[in-house]
């Protein structure tokens, strides 16, 4: 299986904590909020760093990053590999949104081919951070035309 690479994960911010690294990548973040609602005491978006993986075990950090859908969000834990991908790839299209797509991920990108586990990407074709999502959708009005949640 594919996993993101170091490089990959350089992409975005390191949060160090004993056991765990988490890595954030703003351009990606669509502000589900998955982080805050399931443990505010380490994603807490008025503190600074708004990232702290110290105040939560390693593993319970890790399985909260997992529910990061736009893939803003990885983790590496101490001594192992990064996260693996589900071994089934899903591709959900968001009403009005992007395509959030979950697996062993190959992205190309402006910049590359980057491996991934999760990401948000753009439907509407106004992103400025193509091939991701990064909200614009809302801003200029797109609609996906589809009916209602599923």
């Amino acid at each position: 299986m594919t996993t993101p690479t170091n490089e990959d994960l350089a992409q975005g911010k390191a949060y160090t904590a004993p056991c765990i690294t988490v890595y954030y990548d703003a351009r990606r973040c669509l502000h589900v909020a998955s982080c805050v609602r399931g443990l505010s005491e380490v994603f807490d978006p008025k503190a600074r760093p708004w990232i702290q993986p110290a105040n939560a075990g390693a593993d319970a950090v890790a399985a909260v990053v997992r529910t990061c859908p736009t893939g803003a969000l990885h983790y590496v834990l101490d001594g192992q590999e990064a996260e693996m991908p589900d071994e089934t790839t899903t591709i959900t299209p968001s009403p009005d949104g992007p395509l959030m797509i979950k697996g062993n991920l190959v992205i190309d990108t402006p910049g590359g081919e980057k491996r991934d586990v999760r990401a948000a990407l753009c439907r509407c074709g106004h992103s400025s951070n193509k091939p991701y999502c990064d909200g614009t959708h809302a801003k200029v009005g797109w609609t996906s035309g589809e009916a209602g949640d599923r």
